[in-house]
């Protein structure tokens, strides 16, 4: 049976997000002016991704005053209706910056701390990914396979570095005993979008280390419900020490090389 408020909140997941990626697209300034710096001068922080998060935050408010929401830009509140948003309204925020495509708007919903309904938007590709939970993942209104099981030899991973230097250094070095094992690696630069190109059979598998929880919300759910297994270290969920996601075959081999080089820690 469809769940009605599963369908509400899918359907201003979808609107929050068309309205902040346009937004973001069309309100993008030549000089971007930087509004604050993250861990480092090279992760900053635009005064376009705090308008984006005030703009999606606002909506979801209006709509649902009672909800919770956890946002990267600062958005905290507990809320009372057991509902809480979980949002990036910027992921890809270098590539943003230097005017490269691979950026998203990424909203996820949980419903008493489990994810329910995931949404992406990645206005410059004209891409739409969204996922509710047991109703499979969908990208432009078209439903998604991860793609079939490849050997580890074969599989094309993505993954993402750390902006802080010596972080930066051990995951290269990490990167650099994993190639020889797989048939190449990516790096875009967008966790979220990494996410739904496993969902759309575009990598066989994605990892990284250091993400935050409205990196992945959003992806993991579209991941899975498109037939991708997601994880941290073997064993373990996904969380800041490690994400996994891959199709069926490829997820345990890379998860348990990724544990053996050590991809878990600094």
């Amino acid at each position: 049976m469809t769940d009605p408020l599963l369908s509400e909140l899918l359907d201003l997941a979808l609107e929050a997000g068309r309205r902040a990626g346009a937004l973001l697209r069309d309100g993008r300034p030549a000089d971007l002016g930087v509004a604050a710096t993250k861990s480092s001068p090279i992760d900053v922080v635009t005064e376009m991704d705090i308008r984006a998060e005030k703009l999606i935050t606002g909506y979801l408010s209006e709509h649902r005053p009672a909800d919770g929401f956890l946002g990267e830009e600062g958005a905290s509140a507990e809320g009372s209706s057991g509902i809480r948003w979980v949002i990036d309204p910027l992921d890809g925020t270098v590539n943003y910056l230097y005017g490269l495509p691979t950026w998203s708007v990424s909203i996820a919903a949980e419903r008493d701390g489990e994810r329910v309904v995931g949404v992406v938007e990645a206005p410059m590709r004209r891409e739409t990914f969204h996922a509710v939970l047991g109703r499979g993942a969908y990208g432009n209104g078209e439903a998604l396979r991860c793609r079939p099981t490849a050997p580890l030899d074969q599989a094309l991973v993505a993954t993402g570095f750390n902006y802080v230097t010596e972080v930066r250094t051990h995951q290269a070095a990490v990167a650099r005993q994993l190639i020889p094992r797989l048939r190449d690696i990516r790096r875009g630069g967008s966790a979220a979008i990494e996410l739904c190109d496993v969902a759309a059979g575009r990598l066989d598998g994605y990892y990284e280390r250091g993400l935050h929880p409205w990196d992945v919300a959003a992806g993991d759910l579209i991941a899975r419900e498109a037939g991708a297994l997601t994880g941290g270290r073997p064993g373990l969920p996904a969380d800041g020490d490690l994400t996994v996601a891959a199709t069926p075959g490829v997820f345990e081999p890379l998860q348990a090389i990724l544990d053996e080089l050590g991809a878990w820690h600094d």
